[in-house]
């Protein structure tokens, strides 16, 4: 998956990948000719007593160093802005696939899995990639060169090399196979660790009215320490490597003196050719540090590119159409035929066979007691999810086959759960309409009743709102989300039980002044008050996603037996009537 995933974001940096690798290569023929010119300046101008030797030689060592350092410079610029591009080239990739994810992709995966595969994920993958950039390009060269010129100096010597970077391989080999089950171990349980602070972060209110502290510590504890201790054996084997690798390297190095200095003894070896020789043998070891360096951070990787694809491979189940509609005929005629909705695996649908029709300057509205698929129903207009059977029609044409942007203008929602985005109340009013004007938006909230709490406010509409709007209450905050469905004026308005939070007071005005805002729109209304739906022009009662019944209040109240239980759970009957 890691290849994989390389291959497919690196394309597009062919040329400087191919300049790096040029200059790491230039760079390390550099580092390897500075022993071999080291060699001869002991062997032919310090043990001879030629000070011109040495100074002849060492100018050109100095050159070859600059050129190490120049070439080490450019290597790790462009290393650094390839790995820099390739993570966000990743992050906008997996953005743009969740953003395409239906409601049931993104409960399959969860929001804080889905951002720490955008974030620490992506992190990691970029980070090998720098460190192969940096590292791993020069390391084979500088380990196969430093043999090859080891060999050159003593080849009876480099009889030391045999044993030792098999042994190193070997070595390095055991402890990376046990790193990567404990790598995904910790990407997952660091999901983990996430989830119960995203929830912890987002109920505080709930903790603090139950005084469940204790218990929410006890939980992060638990998660905490689960990371801990996968972190710490993962850290056991990362501490070992080092001194694994140094034993290795000591030892071969007492080796190599050891035999050197007998070669030298019978005249079979110079001086300065033992000194060169331990500085290859560090540069191989060097090399297959590191190696191992990138090695230990292979096991990783790997599993958050799997973790990476896994999210750039799940296809949305609501598919954009091939060729699309771009032109409406009729404006604002909704009509559900025979629609059923089932999630994967499900034994029952949570829809089936329901109807719907709802037409411009009329109001529908939809009942039905906890679970029944109102909110389901409402959310296969505007392709939440779409239909496992049957139609979803706006003016005539499915709404499959119309461009999302168009529908996207023709049908606004307004979900159960209103959601604010962090920046100001004309900001989050613009959303839908970014050309709105000033007066365009106080229109907006005038409608929607939230002129009196915003102008209240110390800068009005350029007051600031929190992310999810937790700076303001929960009437408010429906009420804004209203004002930016107006702001937006669809064809087809789908309220959610969007009046939940609000006095009764208040919502009969925001329901007035919504009849005359909306008198030649569709608008259908979710709801559990009896009192907000009882006026509509359609009523729809569901019960365990069939429909049960369709008429008017009284219609239904004389012959519908589910309507009428929910109604009098609320009401009395002379307030029915």
């Amino acid at each position: 998956m890691l290849i994989k995933l390389l291959r497919a974001h690196l394309g597009p940096y062919t040329k400087p990948i191919v300049l790096l690798v040029l200059l790491q290569l230039l760079q390390t023929c550099a580092t390897l000719y500075l022993p071999s010119l080291n060699a001869d300046i002991i062997d032919n101008g310090v043990v001879a007593g030629d000070t011109g030797y040495i100074l002849e030689f060492g100018g050109l060592m100095i050159a070859v160093s600059v050129l190490q350092v120049l070439c080490n410079v450019g290597a790790v610029y462009y290393g650094a802005r390839t790995a820099a591009a390739l993570g966000r080239d990743v992050r906008a990739a997996v953005f743009d696939r969740v953003q395409s994810f239906s409601a049931r992709e993104l409960g399959r995966f969860g929001a804080p899995s889905l951002i720490t595969r955008t974030t620490n994920d992506v992190q990691q993958v970029q980070m090998l990639v720098l460190l192969a950039f940096t590292l791993m390009v020069s390391a084979p060269i500088m380990c196969v060169g430093g043999i090859v010129m080891a060999l050159g100096l003593d080849v009876q010597l480099s009889a030391v090399l045999l044993a030792v970077v098999p042994v190193l391989g070997v070595a390095v080999g055991l402890i990376v196979k046990r790193m990567r089950p404990l790598f995904r171990s910790m990407q997952e349980r660091l999901d983990s660790v996430n989830r119960v602070l995203r929830e912890q972060i987002t109920g505080n209110r709930v903790i603090r009215a139950f005084v469940r502290d204790g218990y929410e510590e006890k939980r992060f504890r638990g998660a905490n320490t689960e990371l801990t201790d996968v972190s710490v054996a993962t850290g056991r084997l990362m501490a070992l490597m080092h001194p694994t690798v140094m034993t290795v390297v000591n030892l071969s190095s007492i080796a190599v003196v050891w035999f050197g200095a007998h070669r030298i003894d019978s005249g079979g070896m110079q001086i300065g050719a033992l000194t060169a020789f331990l500085a290859y043998l560090m540069q191989i070891v060097m090399a297959v540090m590191m190696a191992t360096f990138m090695f230990m951070m292979v096991p990783r990787a790997e599993v958050c590119a799997e973790r990476i694809e896994e999210v750039l491979g799940t296809d949305s189940s609501v598919v954009p159409p091939v060729a699309p509609v771009t032109e409406l005929r009729r404006h604002g005629h909704l009509e559900v035929r025979g629609a059923e909705f089932r999630y994967p695996g499900a034994e029952e649908p949570v829809l089936r066979a329901v109807d719907l029709v709802a037409r411009p300057g009329e109001t529908t509205a939809v009942i039905g007691s906890t679970g029944s698929g109102k909110s389901t129903l409402l959310g296969l207009v505007p392709r939440l999810f779409d239909v496992t059977d049957g139609e979803v029609l706006v003016d005539g044409e499915d709404v499959r086959t119309l461009d999302p942007v168009l529908l996207a203008k023709t049908v606004s929602l307004v979900p159960q759960k209103p959601y604010l985005f962090s920046g100001t109340v004309a900001t989050n009013l613009r959303y839908g309409n970014p050309d709105a004007t000033d007066e365009e938006l106080w229109h907006a909230l005038e409608v929607a009743q939230a002129k009196g709490f915003v102008e209240a406010l110390e800068h009005g509409l350029d007051a600031p709102i929190a992310q999810g709007g937790t700076n303001v209450s929960g009437g408010q905050r429906q009420r804004l989300a209203i004002a930016r469905t107006l702001v937006q004026r669809p064809e087809i308005y789908l309220f959610d039980d969007s009046f939940s939070a609000l006095d009764y007071a208040t919502d009969a005005a925001l329901r007035a002044a919504l009849g005359r805002e909306t008198a030649g729109a569709t608008v259908v209304i979710v709801a559990q008050r009896v009192s907000t739906i009882r006026d509509a022009d359609r009523i729809l009662v569901l019960d365990e996603g069939r429909l049960v019944g369709t008429g008017t209040h009284h219609e239904l109240m004389d012959g519908n037996e589910t309507y009428r239980e929910i109604v009098l759970s609320q009401l009395t009957e002379a307030e029915a009537a």
